[in-house]
């Protein structure tokens, strides 16, 4: 089959599984004003559907929460296996939630020292728990930090965004304390063209994705960290995330890494550069 047939295909079922052309947000603002009101109502039982599942998650895990709030043990016996890195090793530790987790580093960046500590689901408020055991325990030299879009949606509860800063500020300042470089990621967009964004983007409000993307660009400019801008390379003319980028919405696809790797790289490099404080 050819790329251009593969295309026709994949495009044919895409339109059959109803993705959308356009978000639902912007054909909801050029309905008739006759209308207007019937589509307020779908998108209010949209949210509805998407609040109930995230409920319904959270209920699956509350063992898990009462009795290891930030999933220590997730990573305990990866951990004590890791070796310390060499003398010569630049150790980076990626941190973060489904979206680190989902990442295959070792296919992205082959051959480099780059450790994934990425868990499903999580807030800055548990990651911040497991801080010491799954990065300044590892010794990295720099740790890229992506995390806040499950906060935004609820997944431990409602928190206001001046707490998911304070949160991400403290494990910027335990970095520092140990001499790891900072590089602070972009929360990544979302979308709702398809069917199965309806149970991420509801959740996830781009306003406060962008209200959270200027403080940590602001944080990283003056605590001398490094902003990583997945954001700006994902989005299309809608602010939202690409469509090819993402089936769901929310978890990049094999598209999606492959912008986000080389940006990694960068801002990794440019921490690695910038002087450690003594």
């Amino acid at each position: 089959m050819t790329r251009a047939s593969l295309f026709s295909v994949l495009f044919g079922a895409a339109l059959a599984l109803g993705i959308r052309a356009t978000p639902r947000r912007l054909a909801q603002a050029a309905t008739p004003p006759g209308e207007q009101g019937a589509q307020r109502g779908r998108a209010a039982d949209v949210r509805a559907r998407a609040i109930q599942s995230r409920d319904m998650w959270r209920r699956g895990r509350e063992k898990l929460m009462l009795n290891d709030f930030g999933e220590l043990g997730h990573f305990r016996a990866a951990n004590a296996a890791l070796p310390p890195p060499g003398p010569a090793e630049k150790r980076v530790v990626f941190f973060g939630d489904s979206i680190t987790a989902g990442w295959p580093l070792d296919q992205f960046f082959p051959g480099r020292p780059y450790v994934n500590r990425g868990i499903g689901g999580q807030t800055t408020s548990q990651a911040l728990v497991r801080f010491r055991q799954d990065v300044i325990d590892l010794h990295p030299a720099v740790v890229v930090i992506l995390l806040g879009t499950n906060d935004i949606a609820g997944n431990t509860g409602e928190i206001s965004v001046g707490d998911i800063e304070k949160n991400l500020a403290s494990m910027a300042e335990l970095a520092r304390v140990h001499h790891i470089a900072v590089v602070f990621s972009s929360v990544t967009p979302v979308h709702d063209y398809t069917p199965e964004s309806d149970i991420a983007f509801p959740l996830r409000p781009p306003a406060t994705i962008r209200a959270l993307n200027e403080w940590l660009k602001a944080h990283c400019a003056a605590e001398g960290a490094t902003y990583l801008d997945y954001f700006s390379a994902m989005i299309d003319g809608a602010g939202l995330m690409r469509r090819e980028l993402a089936r769901d919405g929310l978890h990049p696809n094999h598209a999606g890494y492959e912008i986000m790797a080389p940006l990694a790289e960068a801002a990794i490099q440019r921490a690695l550069a910038v002087p450690a404080a003594p």
